[in-house]
């Protein structure tokens, strides 16, 4: 496989970085897929023994249907045989990816890819084996090989555009964003014609199976609720972790916090809730009635008598001690 010289890359990675950089929420689904279809091509040592050659992959329907190799269906999509092919089909999921997921969420965006790569692939071995039955085309569409993510791609441009009513750009050219994907469809296959048609073609029907099916079902359908059930899983031990973290920052301390929230009392009883100095917003402990930070009461009436006398009290202690108490109490 000619992989170039590998000046395209960068240029890959300095984009998506400056993207993921920019948005608030990171979608980690795209972020995955970008990630996958890059190391299957660079095809890093601890990878090698793995991952199987090109050659084993190669989306061909006369292969498929004859010996059933799942392998071939799903994972062609996933190689490469070229940097600009790479390149420039993970410029166009960087884009359309980002504004699906965010927009959808990423357990829906996962199914949703799913989804179309199983229909894409689907519908491009079927319109070959038609073409082989009813018009005897066998070696133009039944024994090509292709590889690629650009089935998929096509698919997700039809459901991107699908609520558009707007204007777009495709190869230069302005067309109406509902037949953005058919006017990408022949412009590539004018300028680019070692590109596989059919399953392009496929794409875009298998973008539009989708929408109709999801128009036809209401409510989440199950690989949605799948990717749920496993992101949920997956992000249950950090939970756990920053609900630990958490509850040990609520916990009364000595110091106390400053700037925490705010705690109610009512007046004239000692509470274990936190209460905060009405003169320096320091946060104590409740069962102390003077603040650790300042002195006052916790009134807010100013310096207390006793703690006047801890003042006067601490001038007549030696420094090495005055600096002992203070790292004991404040920790610092």
């Amino acid at each position: 496989m000619d992989r170039g010289r590998g000046r395209m890359l960068p240029l890959l990675a300095l984009q998506a970085a400056i993207e993921f950089y920019r948005l608030e929420r990171k979608p980690p689904v795209t972020a995955g897929l970008l990630a996958a279809n890059t190391l299957i091509y660079l095809r890093p040592s601890f990878l090698h023994s793995i991952l199987p050659s090109i050659d084993e992959v190669w989306f061909n329907p006369h292969l498929i249907l004859r010996h059933r190799d799942l392998k071939r269906f799903f994972l062609s999509a996933f190689y490469h045989v070229g940097e600009s092919h790479l390149v420039y089909n993970m410029m166009s999921l960087l884009w359309k990816g980002i504004q699906l997921e965010t927009s959808m969420g990423s357990a829906e965006f996962a199914s949703m890819v799913a989804s179309l790569l199983a229909m894409s692939q689907g519908i491009t071995l079927l319109l070959a084996k038609s073409l082989l039955l009813f018009f005897d085309y066998e070696r133009a569409y039944y024994s090509e090989y292709a590889v690629g993510f650009s089935g998929v791609l096509f698919a997700m441009k039809v459901v991107l555009y699908s609520q558009s009513e707007n204007y777009t750009y495709v190869h230069g050219l302005i067309v109406p964003a509902g037949y953005a994907a058919w006017a990408e469809l022949i412009l590539i296959q004018i300028f680019v014609p070692g590109v596989s048609f059919l399953g392009h073609l496929g794409g875009i029907l298998a973008g539009i199976l989708y929408l109709r099916l999801k128009g036809r079902y209401s409510g989440s359908d199950p690989l949605t609720v799948l990717f749920k059930g496993l992101a949920g899983a997956l992000s249950l031990p950090v939970r756990i972790i920053r609900n630990f973290f958490r509850s040990r920052q609520r916990r009364i301390t000595g110091r106390g916090t400053v700037g925490g929230s705010h705690t109610h009392t009512h007046s004239g009883r000692t509470s274990s809730e936190a209460w905060r100095c009405q003169a320096c917003t320091f946060d104590n402990s409740g069962w102390l009635s003077i603040c650790e930070m300042c002195g006052t009461n916790r009134s807010g009436n100013g310096f207390s008598f006793s703690s006047r006398q801890s003042l006067d009290h601490s001038r007549d202690l030696p420094l090495e001690e005055l600096r002992r108490r203070r790292v004991e109490r404040f920790g610092r």
